[in-house]
């Protein structure tokens, strides 16, 4: 209910204030300083010809620039569905001219957009229909563009453009979440963006499995992702977190496992115990799965197996909880069908830290042969993947991945002695050497270096370093960050390369597709949809 709160709502110091509904368009440079630090000239010469650059975008689209401070634009447009079109059109023309300029060199601006009540001062627009758009503009990928829930219902079915839904987000000094969007910069169509529909086609091996969910999954891809970025929330418990194609097939959902333990900051175990499962079932079982993004945007939300059924388009859905008392560990799951509701098979195992990959592999095994009726691949289970013999460093690199996926400063730099530990209890550990690559390289592509601790070069080089480890003994992780940073670099092929093997070793894990999608089109290929 909307209420008036007496006449400060409408006048301040006795003078009217004038509103407006506009689209703000917010757009921030990355890693300014540490250009302005490398080359103060060449950097300004750079901002002044990009400014111009995205004034006449702006122009163009009926807008105008009403705020440029140092390396930030501020612009208004009358229309929601200009603002996208020009903020699209803007980042693909920064991208061609960057380019042309060394690595070091390249400009690469956030860019958040907002529709809100605004209040004119002059030439300026003030108020929190400009500070949201801010605020969203900080959350966006580099050389992406991210739009509120309000610009959302405006473009949706006016864009040739897929948007991928990102949940209510906290945003710093806005008493309210934000329903958030990540704009796709590639074509395709708008109506795409709703729920994808449950299908009883013949059945597909594997392998026509995996081709489909490459290119359902490239089709929404921004570029810079890294792997381990967080999930998103969702507004409702039937909103997906993004449109996933379901191909024929048996499906499955893996719902994140409770935490039943005495201490809540367990949940980062509860959590990767999940994020395995997910991976393990993916490999050679037969089944499509669906991928960890996606599930973790259910956590904590109170949702029926037929209500995932029908948002994601799966048969099946695996739920289950974790207690966890000292080295203890107690696993309760259950497979439930979509359809019917029906409870297909449930059980629950009690073992010590050390056979904690047993029972992952236990359980992975079990529902293979609980839906082994519907696989289109008999006998196809498949032995986990523990990565480390060490249970202690199995736990290390849990709690420090819990922290990395929050995707602020501070937890970055606080992943880091869980990562280290995890590596001095089993120095062949190569997740977590790929872990910490991933930490270095996020601080140094994102200006976080400050919070790390180190200077930029140095976050490049550990960063090196550390990948350098992790392909020793190699995981999904460590391919996915080898791809990211070799498609910066402009090594698209040896970027593709990397990406390929990551798809290989784990065909559920989304970040593979997407790293394949930020070196093809780095390349210049389009989406191939098959990926081997």
């Amino acid at each position: 209910m909307c209420s008036l709160a007496g006449p400060r709502s409408i006048r301040m110091a006795e003078q009217t204030v004038e509103r407006k509904l506009s689209a703000i368009l917010a757009a921030d440079v990355v890693g300014y300083s540490r250009l302005m630090g490398a080359d103060e000239e060449a950097t300004l010469r750079t901002l002044d010809a990009y400014s111009q650059v995205i004034g006449e975008i702006v122009a163009a689209h009926q807008g105008r620039v009403f705020n440029s401070a140092g390396d930030s634009v501020m612009a208004e447009f009358a229309s929601p569905v200009e603002a996208v079109r020009g903020a699209v059109e803007i980042q693909r023309a920064l991208a061609e001219r960057n380019a042309g300029l060394p690595e070091q060199r390249r400009m690469i601006f956030r860019i958040g957009i907002n529709l809100g009540d605004v209040m004119v001062e002059g030439e300026n627009l003030l108020g929190d229909g400009v500070n949201i758009a801010a605020r969203i503009q900080e959350q966006a990928e580099p050389g992406g563009v991210d739009i509120s829930g309000t610009v959302f219902d405006q473009v949706e079915h006016r864009l040739d453009l897929e948007c991928q839904w990102l949940g209510r987000q906290r945003l710093k000094n806005i008493g309210e979440a934000v329903r958030t969007y990540r704009v796709a910069l590639q074509p395709g169509p708008a109506e795409g963006i709703g729920r994808p529909r449950k299908t009883h086609a013949p059945r597909r091996v594997w392998a026509a499995i995996a081709a489909v969910f490459a290119l359902a999954v490239t089709g929404f891809l921004v570029w810079g992702y890294l792997p381990g970025d967080p999930a998103p929330s969702v507004e409702t418990a039937l909103a997906p977190a993004i449109d996933p194609a379901v191909p024929a097939g048996p499906s499955v959902a893996i719902l994140p496992f409770a935490n039943m333990s005495a201490d809540a900051e367990q949940d980062y175990f509860a959590d990767g115990i999940t994020e395995d499962l997910i991976t393990d079932l993916s490999k050679g079982s037969g089944l499509f799965v669906i991928g960890r993004q996606t599930m973790f945007a259910y956590k904590d939300r109170p949702v029926t197996p037929q209500q995932l059924g029908e948002t994601l388009g799966v048969h099946f859905v695996l739920e289950g909880s974790v207690r966890r008392s000292g080295n203890r560990v107690r696993i309760n799951a259950q497979l439930s069908e979509t359809e019917t509701g029906r409870l297909l098979w449930a059980d629950r195992y009690d073992g010590s830290l050390t056979d904690v990959f047993a029972l992952q592999d236990t359980i992975t095994r079990q529902i293979v042969a609980a839906l082994a009726d519907s696989l289109p691949v008999e006998g196809a289970a498949q032995e986990a993947s523990t990565e480390s013999g060490n249970p202690e460093a199995y736990d290390a690199f849990l709690k420090g991945w819990s922290f990395y996926r929050r995707n602020r400063p501070e937890d970055l730099a606080g992943s880091v002695p869980f990562f280290e530990r995890a590596i001095r209890l089993d120095p062949t550990y190569g997740r977590a050497h790929a872990a910490l690559a991933a930490v270095y390289w996020k601080g140094w592509r994102s200006d976080w270096t400050e919070a790390l601790g180190s200077t930029a070069e140095e976050a490049r080089s550990r960063a090196d370093r550390h990948l350098e480890e992790a392909m020793k003994f190699p995981t999904p992780l460590a391919h996915q960050v080898a791809a990211q940073m070799l498609s910066l670099q402009g090594r698209h092929e040896a970027a593709i390369a990397h990406a390929e093997r990551a798809i290989r070793l784990d065909p559920s894990d989304p970040e593979g597709y997407q790293a394949m999608a930020t070196a093809q089109r780095g390349a210049g290929n389009a989406p191939t949809g098959a990926y081997p």
